[in-house]
């Protein structure tokens, strides 16, 4: 699309229709303002894949004009994006509040990157360039130093919550609720606000009721408590590291984004006690009633901490018939089954488990529901809405928690990925679309992986693939002897000898009526794929990949 001189574009370039993924842009000529760069870690049918991360070739196309990218806070749908967009875009400074930064930069060292453009913002700062400036107010979320981020622009003011919630008596520092009113009262033109928990009637609970209820298991339960919760949870960390050291338990910490964060929150003196911290060899050696393990895998997560353990596979640890068990979280979409799972096996060893219900508050989420939301539009008054942060229907029911706060159905705006709103003189519409899509992370390659390559990698999950190998002397111009046919994961061989044979029949019949025409390698391996593929489908019902390779043996080659 076409950017007009003088106007000011606000669009996602993740976030919208999702959970994660989180990446905004506001430009205004020459200058492009990118708030957060995030991961949603993908689910079972992106077979190979380890992250999800935004499109970047709008980025590349205009990197000269970015001022900047601004940091809400460190969760890694957040920020979980930055090393792959360093590698593909220049940067020319990151701005992120302590926590984050420091994050970022274990982030950063991990992977070997180089950067020295971290800057560490507080809520005073004003960041000013030619056209737009930058400030920033605090807000209250399940990690230390969460911002909501203020983009001043010739047209208007642009404002982004980030995540967050209202909570009277967090553990933390409350948020900003003065500052926040103030922006409203100058006149904010669009709001960008976290649409997480809009399908939630009323108020989230307080985090404080989440450290009365942990105390009371501690102190319910002797025997050896095993905690499962977010590893970006700094705040439920440093609940459960408080009731330890009050119930006289040490603790042990099993998975590596858990240790990580527990190590850069006791340097960023966010948690105390680092006197409690054992490793596994104490702590196994300790009676049950002296212990407490904190572990990830609160998602179900194969690999994770708590699903080995409750497959009986971790190396350091076993589960004992006395355990505790608490998952201190709540399940995000898509995960419920995974959860299921891993509870299920925790039953079958006679574990008691504990989960968040309505008669144990042991978890509190880190985003407002639809009261808190209600509370934000009108401390905010914006005169445009648009819901960020969320699948469709929260978004939906985001834009019309603002309709019930007064703001115009026609100023609310929900969205897709690379949507483009266009702000002039304060009055805002939509303008076009930018390309903006997902990239996938598998290993260290970005981009590589295409929905083609996605979409065979399901087929071979789903159906397996038919290996088809071929001898020939393409010279002669003949087939030297009949194909062999090698399948993994289509059916088991010993079973099905007549159908392979069949295949094999199949094979040698379509190289021999092609040989026929000419020798050409891509029309006898087109014609192969053709005719099993038919043949395969009709008696079967499954569609395998069909890989012919044909050895030329005169010649030595293969293809």
């Amino acid at each position: 699309m076409k950017f007009e001189k003088g106007e000011t574009y606000i669009f996602a370039l993740g976030g919208l229709g999702e959970v994660g993924k989180n990446m905004y842009c506001v430009m205004h000529n020459d200058e492009l303002i990118i708030t957060d760069a995030g991961v949603i870690f993908p689910g079972g049918e992106l077979m190979g894949i380890d992250y999800v991360i935004p499109d970047f070739s709008f980025l590349k196309q205009n990197e000269s004009k970015i001022k900047g990218l601004f940091i809400t806070h460190g969760h890694e749908d957040h920020i979980g994006a930055i090393p792959f967009l360093l590698s593909e875009v220049n940067i020319p400074a990151i701005y992120a509040p302590n926590q984050a930064a420091a994050l970022i930069r274990k982030k950063l060292e991990d992977r070997g990157i180089k950067y020295n453009n971290l800057y560490v913002y507080n809520d005073k700062n004003v960041y000013k360039f030619k056209e737009v400036s930058v400030e920033f107010y605090r807000t209250t979320h399940s990690i230390p130093d969460s911002h909501g981020i203020v983009i001043h622009t010739p047209n208007g003011t642009v404002v982004t919550t980030g995540d967050f919630k209202f909570d009277l008596t967090p553990i933390g520092p409350i948020a900003d609720l003065h500052k926040i009113a103030k922006l409203g009262s100058e006149g904010v033109t669009l709001l960008l606000s976290d649409s997480t928990n809009a399908m939630n009637e009323g108020i989230s609970n307080s985090e404080s009721k989440v450290d009365s209820a942990l105390d009371d298991l501690f102190t319910k339960h002797n025997s050896r408590i095993i905690i499962a919760t977010f590893a970006s949870n700094i705040y439920r960390l440093k609940h459960i590291v408080d009731t330890c050291k009050r119930h006289g338990r040490k603790i042990v910490v099993f998975g590596r984004s858990m240790e990580n964060n527990i190590e850069i929150s006791i340097e960023g003196g966010y948690i105390k006690h680092k006197n409690l911290f054992i490793t596994p060899e104490e702590a196994n050696s300790l009676p049950g009633e002296k212990v407490c393990v904190l572990c990830t895998g609160t998602q179900g997560e194969p690999l994770a901490a708590l699903s080995r353990l409750a497959d009986g596979t971790h190396k350091h640890i076993k589960l004992r018939s006395d355990d505790i068990v608490v998952f201190s979280s709540s399940a995000i979409p898509g995960n419920a089954l995974s959860i299921s799972r891993t509870i299920n096996k925790l039953y079958l060893k006679g574990i008691t488990v504990y989960t968040n219900t309505s008669l144990s508050d042991i978890h509190a989420s880190g985003h407002g529901n639809e009261e808190e939301l209600k509370w934000m539009i009108r401390l905010i008054k914006p005169k445009y809405f648009m819901p960020f942060h969320g699948e469709y229907r929260m978004l939906k029911k985001h834009a019309d928690i603002a309709v019930s706060c007064d703001i115009p159905r026609e100023n609310t705006f929900v969205l897709s990925n690379g949507d483009v709103l266009s702000m002039k003189n304060g009055v805002i519409k939509k303008a076009g679309f930018i390309q903006a899509g997902d990239s996938y992370v598998d290993g260290n390659r970005v981009g590589e992986v295409s929905n083609a390559v996605m979409k065979d990698r399901k087929v071979m999950a789903n159906d397996g693939i038919v290996i088809v190998i071929a001898n020939m002397d393409m010279n002669g111009g003949k087939l030297l002897s009949s194909p062999s046919i090698i399948t993994r994961g289509f059916v088991l061989v010993n079973e099905n000898l007549e159908l392979l044979k069949k295949l094999e029949h199949l094979a040698k019949d379509a190289i021999n009526n092609k040989i026929k025409t000419g020798i050409n390698y891509s029309d006898i391996k087109l014609e192969i794929s053709n005719v099993l593929s038919s043949y395969i489908s009709l008696h079967t019902g499954r569609k395998p990949i069909i890989l012919p390779v044909i050895m030329d043996i005169k010649k030595g080659v293969k293809n």
